[in-house]
């Protein structure tokens, strides 16, 4: 009878060890860049294998000694509710990954509770790492294994691939232009879209400025009134007046805040930030630079 209540003790136990499954944010990531400036794998459960994490330690310290990009690669069972995107947000921003004035950092962080995989740049790096090789690593070079949780070969693939890029050791490859023959096809399509959009834009400007008293496109804007701002929307009262008759209308308008994206995150900036610690050399063996997120970058689910 003993050995049956303490089997069901310790099945009670492990199911709440289980339920209590640590979430991850910035503040509680372990910074193991700061007690050692070769490292950049941050995996407090070790779900990496430590080979894996040696390679990508490797690969990012020989990528910031050629270019000056700093990385941080998160590896965690879980950060509760949060978006993948928004984490990896207020992580660069908090932790100043990337050079101050450069913004040439970035974080890739893998979740493995929402089976996601999230790519976020600075803006220095929105150019060499668009949005769309972001999605092609992840999609080719990672998601084959992730799927089927190979964590260790999928992070090691998707590193080694974005360091390619990024030091130009694959900027040739034959296979990022798709096929040569489509180049013509893809730039044409790219007119297309564009033309379209211009002419979407302009209908849609000439009927907005239409009177609906007199039928002449003469409204202008005369003024605004904010109604609210919420999750970085912003929504107004815009006042418009017929230069033709003198009619008014008011309409309700929603617009992005240009804020939103761009603010410096939740959190102190702990690293950098503008001379950080011991006069902006960092302490404990190095620390990243002040950089900040401009919002590029790319997720995916598998």
């Amino acid at each position: 009878m003993k050995r049956i209540f303490t089997s069901i003790l310790l099945c009670h136990l492990l199911g709440l060890m289980a339920w209590a499954q640590t979430v991850y944010t910035p503040d509680n990531l372990p910074k193991v860049h700061l007690q050692d400036k070769t490292r950049y794998v941050t995996d407090p459960e070790n779900i990496l294998n430590i080979s894996a994490r040696d390679s990508i330690d490797r690969m990012l310290y020989r990528l910031e000694q050629q270019t000056g990009i700093q990385s941080v690669v998160a590896v965690v069972p879980s950060i509760g509710d949060e978006d993948c995107f928004d984490f990896c947000h207020r992580l660069l921003n908090s932790w100043g990954v990337g050079q101050k004035g450069k913004d040439n950092g970035l974080v890739i962080l893998l979740v493995t509770d929402q089976r996601c995989i999230q790519f976020y740049t600075g803006y220095g790096l929105e150019g060499p790492l668009p949005d769309a090789i972001c999605k092609r690593i992840q999609t080719r070079e990672m998601i084959p294994y992730l799927k089927d949780n190979r964590w260790s070969e999928g992070m090691v693939a998707g590193v080694r691939a974005t360091c390619g890029r990024l030091d130009g050791s694959m900027e040739n490859d034959p296979s990022a232009d798709e096929g040569g023959n489509n180049g013509m096809t893809y730039v044409l399509l790219l007119f297309g879209i564009i033309a379209v959009s211009f002419l979407v834009a302009y209908i849609a400007v000439r009927h907005a400025s239409k009177c609906p008293k007199c039928g002449q496109h003469k409204l202008q804007r005369s003024s605004s009134q904010l109604i609210s701002r919420r999750n970085g929307v912003r929504t107004e009262n815009v006042t418009y007046i017929c230069q033709n008759c003198g009619h008014k209308v008011v309409r309700q308008q929603q617009s992005y805040d240009e804020n939103y994206r761009g603010r410096g995150g939740s959190g102190p900036v702990i690293f950098g930030g503008g001379g950080g610690f011991s006069g902006g050399g960092g302490f404990s063996g190095g620390s990243f630079g002040g950089g900040m997120g401009g919002g590029g970058g790319a997720g995916s689910r598998f």
